[in-house]
């Protein structure tokens, strides 16, 4: 027995795959940031912010001296109105004197880029 939610679930799969057949890739809109003012020597969390970009198979990676941060959470993929996709990805970190910290977004609507963190301390 087919149910209407089956329906939707279809049709909507459907549209979605119709739509995104003929969208065109976007490139995402990358942010480093901390969420407190930076100190070093002072717990904070890294925040690789990327938005406005389409299809959404993304990956997001930060870095701590070239060196993956393991412990990094995601948010969960979301979407405006126009299906551009957004993401956060977020660790915890104690900047340093000379460590040097980047967020990696691989996306298919180009090669790979790496975006640093700022400190401005």
């Amino acid at each position: 027995m087919v149910t209407s939610d089956m329906k939707f679930v279809v049709i909507f799969g459907f549209l979605t795959a119709v739509y995104l057949v003929d969208s065109k890739f976007q490139a995402p809109t990358v942010q480093v940031y901390s969420h407190l003012p930076a100190k070093f020597g002072e717990p904070n969390m890294l925040i690789c912010h990327v938005s406005q970009f389409h299809p959404p198979d993304i990956t997001i990676q930060l870095f701590k001296n070239g060196e993956e941060l393991t412990k990094a959470n995601e948010t969960d993929l979301s979407f405006g109105k126009n299906w551009h996709f957004y993401l956060t990805k977020h660790a915890e970190f104690m900047p340093m004197r000379d460590d040097k910290y980047f967020c990696r977004v691989t996306h298919a609507s180009s090669p790979p880029r790496n975006i640093d963190w700022e400190a401005n301390m």
